[in-house]
């Protein structure tokens, strides 16, 4: 058996521990979009503002970033495999909680125990799908986010729409699922050696290194759009898509976050292997043209301007969140990234979580359809502007990320 000096353990490729982290993976990624149908009918059930709604989302992405700050790098210091399996406890604590539910509050308190799980299990499983397999680790790793929320949003529709028990059986479905993974993951060997300051890792610290952070303040618009964009879709879009269709099916508002999950992770595979430049070119006008068909079909009730723009500000975020990551992360050095990471993801759950907050405010004192007007106009100019500042300072010229 081989040791790399990162601590993997990669005598061979494990299929058998690839596939089963990479699933899991995904399940907590289409755990965390599965609430996202039923928002609607949690609002009609308990009166619940918009407001709430998007609180109730925002509350996640916060206590996902606390846990992924207190606890991404444990994992190489105890073993990947305890980590998930409390991941795993945590997430089966989520779906009683969400079965328990019966108001806003107990919806928070569902939300933050899930946010906290998945921080804590997703940078491990993150790592042990690498380490399983160093190839096709990344690539999935790309994909499994996007996919799994898209997954996710699409099976929930579907189960609240057609199925009995409209807001409980998603739920036992995937604490049946998660209670299974945390048997199993037992079951596989670990994929990386244990070593000391685990105490020490608990200790959050943030810095971008020197190196990057030019790039980091000079992608920050186009980075910061994406991410507000992706919290709008998971927090109020199926309430926009129901008001301006007149159509309050669950499934169709689970159809609409999922094509953009789905466009952004097909994004993603497809232009991995295109420089920058041209993924940011097409990321760029694919939002813009995305979003433009998409206020025209809040404003005008037209379901197949929706489903379009969906589809194609999706891939546009695909393509955007590759080029962002391309660029910036070739610019630190390999002991550096982990900590550069940390801060694009502090960065991208609050521009996920805080400005739906704001939508939530706005949607409540002027209308759904005005405040996607407001907000897509918001992320537009930053998403265009930093699009002009990128190509105006030779960041991306040429596809090549351009060195501080």
């Amino acid at each position: 058996m081989s040791s790399l000096s990162n601590g993997s353990i990669r005598p061979t490729v494990d299929t058998g521990s690839f596939v089963f982290y990479a699933t899991t993976f995904a399940t907590f990624m289409a755990a965390s979009a599965a609430s996202t149908p039923l928002y609607r009918l949690y609002q009609q059930m308990w009166s619940i503002s918009p407001v709430m709604i998007t609180l109730v989302f925002a509350v996640y992405a916060f206590a996902l970033l606390a846990a992924l700050l207190v606890g991404g790098s444990l994992s190489d210091h105890v073993g990947r495999k305890p980590v998930i399996f409390a991941g795993l406890v945590l997430q089966s604590v989520a779906m009683v909680l969400f079965l328990l539910a019966d108001s806003g509050g107990a919806l928070l308190a569902a939300r933050l125990m899930q946010g906290v799980a998945t921080g804590l299990a997703t940078t491990s499983l993150g790592a042990a799908v690498v380490d399983a397999d160093y190839r096709r680790g990344p690539v999935v790793n790309s994909f499994s986010p996007l996919g799994g929320m898209g997954l996710g949003a699409l099976a929930s529709g579907a189960l609240v729409a057609f199925a009995p028990a409209p807001s409980h059986l998603v739920y036992v479905l995937l604490l049946a699922l998660t209670v299974f993974q945390a048997g199993m993951i037992w079951r596989l060997p670990e994929t990386v050696r244990r070593k000391p300051g685990a105490l020490a890792a608990l200790d959050p610290r943030v810095t971008v290194p020197a190196s990057a952070r030019r790039a980091f303040v000079l992608l920050s618009p186009t980075n910061l759009s994406i991410w507000m964009l992706g919290g709008f879709f998971l927090s109020l879009i199926p309430s926009v898509v129901a008001r301006a269709t007149g159509i309050s099916s669950p499934f169709l508002g689970g159809v609409v976050v999922a094509s953009l999950m789905f466009s952004g992770g097909l994004s993603v595979l497809a232009l991995r292997g295109q420089r920058p430049v041209v993924l940011m070119t097409f990321g760029t006008t694919a939002i813009s043209v995305g979003i433009v068909t998409l206020v025209i079909g809040v404003f005008t009730g037209a379901l197949a301007l929706l489903a379009i723009g969906s589809v194609v500000t999706g891939l546009g975020w695909g393509a955007c969140f590759s080029g962002v990551m391309r660029t910036l992360l070739p610019l630190a050095k390999a002991d550096e990234r982990a900590e550069l990471l940390a801060v694009y993801y502090i960065e991208s759950y609050l521009a996920m979580s805080v400005p739906a907050i704001g939508a939530g405010f706005l949607a409540a004192s002027i209308g759904l359809a005005p405040t996607t007007l407001v907000f897509g106009t918001l992320v537009l100019a930053l998403n265009v502007g930093g699009h002009i500042l990128l190509r105006a300072t030779g960041l991306v010229a040429g596809g090549a990320a351009v060195a501080a």
